[in-house]
């Protein structure tokens, strides 16, 4: 295990030698069309100096992601800050958090599997890290709408101020469409969509910013000390967490009934005017039979990688999983998998050794 947490740390060790520098946001759009070498100008202009806190640097644009020393077993005090340069690769590939070993071989960078009765933890895997969470932050915006018991019938428009021009993310919510706070509700948490998730921050009382306040007041109450969002859907990179702090979010999400129908809901659709929409949810497993699942949200962005939250139950167990920064379209979905065949296994190896006759 030193060996290990040795090779990690040299990792680190490395990833804190890249450049500490940042592009400015643009669509994506603009950012294929710029040549290479006017990027890598932009960057150098861009570039900042290091902060002293990665607590005032989750507050600017540039982001920084505070990865921890830590390997499974072990957690340190002082957890490493670095600076990414926005890129294709994610953040945790960038800080080479892949390179950390686990024995089910997981796509994703960070993993987390705990017992929700009894809080024991099955896997872990740099659950310190401080990473994008990408639309997992949807599962905070949902918290808020649903605690906040506003009308679910009220009509809420879509405007421009809902448009993505971070990303450059498309939508078939144009401006105009009009739904009920409730549909607005069940697209976000279902198939994440954006500009609905936008536009309950956006008319909620207050306005936005009271919202994003509310957010990180949220994680504040519940523990959540490594997380801080800056909007509510999760397309900016500065809305950041750890798997522990995400495994305590999931388990207040499964408290929260409406948050358990909305989340797990297969499909659903909208009728906007004369068009008819059909939406499904993000997640394919909700409609696999062999997976009983009580909560769940998926996210993705280039910095985030591919991300999956869930509480499910397995072999009579109610597990919350975490697994963020997962290098493939369908790993994220893999990588449950893979958690759910090894503890129906160790389960089953389990009783059979609790059925064996003692001949001592």
């Amino acid at each position: 295990m030193a060996a290990q947490a040795g090779r990690f740390a040299c990792v680190l060790g490395a990833a804190a030698c890249l450049m500490t520098a940042s592009l400015s946001s643009a669509s994506a759009a603009e950012r294929h069309k710029a040549p290479a070498a006017k990027k890598q100008a932009a960057s150098a202009a861009a570039a900042p100096r290091k902060t002293a806190s990665s607590r005032a640097v989750a507050h600017k644009p540039v982001a920084a992601a505070r990865v921890s020393r830590s390997f499974v077993a072990g957690r340190t005090s002082a957890p490493a800050r670095i600076a990414y340069v926005p890129a294709r690769q994610s953040y945790g590939q960038i800080a080479g958090l892949h390179e950390a070993f686990d024995p089910l071989s997981l796509k994703s960078s960070v993993a987390y599997v705990i017992d929700q009765d009894t809080n024991e933890v099955l896997l872990s895997k740099n659950d310190s890290a401080v990473l994008p969470i990408a639309s997992i932050t949807k599962l905070m915006t949902g918290t808020l709408i649903s605690e906040a018991k506003l009308p679910m019938d009220e009509m809420i428009t879509i405007t421009q101020d809902d448009v993505d021009t971070e990303k450059g993310s498309s939508s078939r919510l144009v401006v105009g469409a009009t739904l009920s706070r409730g549909e607005m509700l069940h697209l976000a948490l279902m198939s994440s969509e954006n500009r609905a998730a936008h536009a309950l921050g956006r008319t909620y009382p207050g306005g936005l910013a009271t919202f994003v306040t509310l957010m990180n007041a949220k994680a504040r109450q519940l523990g959540m000390n490594d997380t801080h969002y800056v909007e509510p859907t999760g397309l900016s990179s500065r809305n950041q967490s750890s798997a522990r702090d995400l495994a305590t979010l999931v388990g207040s999400a499964y408290q929260d009934p409406l948050l358990r129908e909305l989340t797990t809901s297969p499909n659903y659709t909208v009728d906007i005017g004369r068009r008819t929409l059909q939406y499904n949810n993000t997640n394919r497993l909700v409609s696999n039979p062999a997976w009983d699942i009580g909560v769940q949200k998926t996210g993705f962005i280039n910095e985030a990688g591919q991300c999956l939250v869930m509480q499910a139950k397995i072999a009579g167990r109610k597990l919350i999983m975490v697994f963020l920064d997962s290098a493939g379209r369908l790993s994220r979905v893999a990588d449950a998998e893979r958690v759910r065949r090894w503890v129906e296994s160790s389960s089953a190896a389990a009783a059979m050794m609790a059925a064996k006759p003692n001949n001592g």
